[in-house]
């Protein structure tokens, strides 16, 4: 069996399990954002009353944080009294950030687990972890459980050395523009080989994050030295609060890719879609009027690092704006007492409330009908960060930050 497939069959109380089988799982931890106030209607409706483990579930204020609208003010009023009446403790309110950040600053993703979050980019964690629905959530507050098909597994390696301004974003970007956006769909994808081996998790979540814009149910990277020594940071021990699952052997992948990342330039994904990828140099020179870091694909500490390394001392040009969202409050606050944040604002840059801010098109960031932007995060679709007739490029933390500087599509590697 794949070490995933082991995971499923633990949480399911099975010693085995097979590809395409349906099998019920128990859930370490369920999450819920601010969107899916359906989550809680649909648990009443259902005609229960009582959550089973309100110590698995975790409330989400993120992507309306703070809210914008009445009607998002309400939706947030609902949950917070939800999570009183039922007594759930991890509510993570408008301060906390975006739900995959705070789960990983929290230390609740952890090898062996399976995590379940009302957000398709649950896959950040590398695990499995999934997104779902309003009412496959309301299953897990009534009963614990929730059923899972399990999936096919891709792998795909990465070989060779990065090029200086190459990054996690580039590499994953230039594989969905090679396999396109419906290579995994239901099935889980796997990262190996050497070049992830080098990769902080900071730079590994990044990967995991866009697998969901191959379709991917979920995907995977095999805990390391690197894995073990984030989680001691938590203050996690294997063995004691995480089990490390390995692949067998004699598994066989569904599928299995190898791309050699020696000779990657970065990388921009082109509107309108997220496998429309090309060399950065395609676009190069393009006038933008926003660019926008941060969010659950772009906003940590290291990707607030080598923005404020490329801007320091330099300006963003009259007319354009430069957007910053942290993913969450801890990266916010260590990246305060490192000194990025006043660079950063010395060059121009506004920060917004950690969160999910513009990435979803409701407020904090949106732009105007025929403007431009060029941004960390995960999808560019018609009108995800404003007005359909907006324009939208995907690009690693330094070509957005590279790109602020010029005021247009901008290689960074001559600023590292």
């Amino acid at each position: 069996m794949h070490a995933i497939e082991k995971i499923l069959a633990k949480k399911a109380g099975l010693d085995s399990v097979k590809t395409g089988q349906i099998i019920n799982c128990e859930i370490d931890l369920a999450g819920i954002n601010d969107l899916y106030l359906q989550t809680v209607r649909s648990f009443f409706e259902m005609g229960a009353t009582k959550v089973s483990h309100p110590d698995r579930i975790a409330m989400f204020l993120d992507h309306y944080a703070p809210a914008s609208t009445i009607t998002q003010a309400d939706n947030q009023r609902q949950f917070r009294e939800f999570c009183e009446e039922q007594h759930i403790e991890k509510l993570m309110d408008i301060d906390q950030g975006v739900c995959h950040q705070v789960v990983a600053d929290k230390g609740w993703s952890r090898p062996g687990r399976i995590i379940v979050i009302t957000d398709s980019h649950t896959t950040t964690h590398g695990a499995f972890c999934t997104g779902v629905g309003a009412t496959d959530l309301a299953i897990i507050l009534a009963t614990g459980q929730l059923w899972f098909r399990v999936p096919e597994i891709n792998k795909i390696n990465f070989e060779g050395t990065l090029p200086e301004g190459v990054y996690a974003k580039d590499i994953i970007l230039h594989a969905i523009g090679q396999l396109k956006a419906d290579f995994a769909v239901y099935k889980a994808v796997e990262f190996a080989e050497p070049v992830i081996d080098a990769l902080s998790v900071s730079e590994r979540m990044a990967l995991c994050n866009m697998t969901t814009e191959m379709g991917a149910k979920t995907s995977y990277i095999q805990p390391d030295a690197v894995t073990k020594e984030f989680l001691a940071s938590k203050g996690l021990v294997e063995g004691q609060d995480y089990e490390v699952y390995t692949t067998d052997a004699d598994f066989k992948y569904a599928d299995e890719i190898t791309f050699n990342v020696s000779d990657f330039t970065p990388q921009v994904a082109a509107p309108s879609s997220v496998d429309n990828v090309f060399d950065l140099k395609k676009y190069e020179g393009q006038t933008i009027n926003q660019a926008y870091l941060g969010s659950c694909t772009g906003g940590r500490v290291e990707d607030l690092k080598v923005a404020a390394e490329i801007v320091k001392g330099k300006h963003i040009p009259r007319l354009v704006r430069f957007v910053i969202v942290p993913a969450s409050k801890g990266v916010f606050l260590e990246a305060m007492a490192k000194g990025y944040v006043q660079t950063l604002v010395e060059a121009g840059a506004t920060f917004v409330t950690p969160g999910c801010a513009a990435c979803l098109g409701t407020h904090e960031g949106m732009i105007s009908s025929g403007e431009y932007c060029i941004t960390t995060t995960n999808r560019n679709f018609p009108g995800r960060m404003g007005s359909t007739d907006a324009h939208i490029f995907l690009a690693s933390p330094a070509t957005v930050a590279a790109s602020a500087i010029n005021g247009k599509i901008t290689d960074p590697t001559p600023y590292l």
